[in-house]
C-alpha cells in the first residue's frame, strides 16, 4: 500500500484542477466559462448587485488575473444579458433575471457535486484542510505582494 503524500503544491494543484474540471463540465452545459461563473457568483453573494470596481478587484485578486481580462468577462456577461449596468449608475452591475436563473442552476449543480466529493469525509479532516489551505493562500499572497 502506498503512503499518502504530505500536502504540497503538487497535491493542492491536482485537487484544484480535478475539481475545476468537474465544475467546468457543469458550466459548459450552459456555455458558461469559469470566469463568468465567478462574476455571477460574486454578484449574487452581494445581494444581486455590486460596484463594478469591487467586482473587478475581487476577481483579479482571487483569480490572479488582470483587469483587462476581467473587464472582457464583464462585457461579455452584459452582452449576453446576464449582468446589466444599473440605470443611472454605470459603476454598479446587477444580475438580470436570466443571470439569476443561470446562477441558481449552477448553484444547484455545484451542491450535487459537492455532496459527491465531500460527503463521507470526516468533518475534522475538512476543517483541518480548510485551515491549512487558508494559511497557505495567505502566505502565497504575501509572497506575491512582496513583488
Amino acid at each position: 500500500m502506498t503512503a499518502a503524500p504530505t500536502v504540497n503544491g503538487q497535491v493542492i494543484g491536482q485537487a484544484h484542477y480535478a475539481t475545476r474540471a468537474v465544475l467546468e463540465g457543469l458550466l459548459a452545459a450552459d456555455g458558461t466559462t469559469f470566469h463568468e461563473s465567478v462574476a455571477l457568483n460574486a454578484t449574487a453573494d452581494n445581494g444581486g448587485s455590486i460596484e463594478r470596481h469591487r467586482l473587478v478587484e475581487r476577481m483579479t485578486s482571487t483569480l490572479k488575473t488582470d483587469t483587462l481580462t476581467v473587464e472582457a468577462v464583464l462585457a461579455g456577461l452584459i452582452t449576453q444579458g446576464l449582468l446589466e449596468e444599473q440605470p443611472g449608475d454605470a459603476a454598479r452591475l446587477a444580475q438580470t433575471a436570466a443571470g439569476d436563473a443561470l446562477h441558481r442552476r449552477h448553484r444547484a449543480g455545484i451542491a450535487e457535486i459537492t455532496t459527491r466529493l465531500y460527503a463521507d469525509l470526516p468533518a475534522e479532516d475538512l476543517a483541518t484542510a480548510a485551515r491549512v489551505l487558508t494559511e497557505v493562500t495567505a502566505r502565497a499572497n504575501a509572497v506575491l505582494a512582496e513583488g
